[in-house]
């Protein structure tokens, strides 16, 4: 699996077919869609760290969501990815969005899950507070700061009976550089919303009947919005939180194989 770094940006590139290109959220990487590489295996799969996380940490200036849609089109760009499907989880959706918007020709289709449009004005205060206690308080504020994630982010299903998911969402999180993650914190507190009724690109959005950043009934409101896009399914996954490729990775890798299969 070749590794480039693209401006310091991290990038996976595996795989032969069309084109796939993985956008995680905040506290995630690319690892985050390693559950769902078996629904790829017939794909190029790219999958970025965007600047500010992961192996990506070293960014330097600003981080905001247009930044990480430049970085995702230099990327593509180098990578000489034409035209691709987007798989996004949670900030990363809001990114897949304004590409599909700024660089249609790019994006294929969507499949975004845990996906919103932008946070709720008390989401985007609790995340600039968030920022601002990992600047402050460091390692130990990131714990803390996982600590209350994991109770409030996956499900209590998830969080009873599937410790290895657990432990993949604190590690993380955990492992996020601390002033890097709380300039992404502010990037998606600042986060403005696309013009989703542009789209015209298949789209799919999976949610949890438990998650409260992307609650069913606001993915819904989002389908409704997606007036020009050649198809729209919703799928909401019972007990599931936010982390929904690492909560059920199965019911998402089905639903992935069976949306990208039915655009070829």
């Amino acid at each position: 699996m070749p590794l480039h770094l693209i401006d310091r940006i991290a990038v996976e590139d595996a795989g032969e077919g069309d084109a796939v290109v993985c956008v995680h959220g905040l506290g995630g990487s690319s690892n985050s869609f390693t559950p769902l590489m078996p629904a790829l295996a017939r794909h190029r799969t790219v999958r970025i760290d965007l600047p500010g996380s992961g192996r990506s940490q070293r960014a330097e200036g600003d981080l905001s969501i247009a930044r990480f849609v430049d970085a995702v089109q230099s990327v593509c760009a180098r990578l000489n990815v034409a035209r691709a499907h987007l798989v996004a989880h949670s900030m990363g959706t809001i990114v897949a969005q304004h590409l599909a918007v700024v660089a249609p020709k790019l994006v294929r289709s969507l499949a975004l899950f845990g996906p919103l449009i932008t946070p709720a004005d008390p989401a985007r205060a609790a995340i600039r507070a968030r920022a601002a206690r990992a600047r402050a308080e460091g390692l130990a504020g990131m714990h803390e700061i996982t600590e209350g994630l994991v109770q409030a982010a996956l499900s209590a299903d998830t969080r009873a009976r599937q410790p290895l998911a657990v432990a993949f969402v604190r590690e993380s999180l955990m492992r996020q550089e601390p002033e890097a993650y709380a300039r992404t914190c502010e990037a998606l507190a600042a986060a403005e919303g696309a013009a989703v009724e542009t789209i015209r690109v298949p789209v799919l959005l999976v949610t949890g009947d438990e998650d409260g950043v992307a609650p069913p009934q606001a993915v819904r409101a989002f389908a409704e919005r997606l007036h020009a896009a050649a198809s729209t399914r919703v799928c909401v996954l019972p007990r599931c939180g936010h982390w929904t490729p690492i909560e059920r990775p199965e019911d998402c890798a089905r639903e992935l194989r069976d949306f990208l299969a039915a655009q070829r």
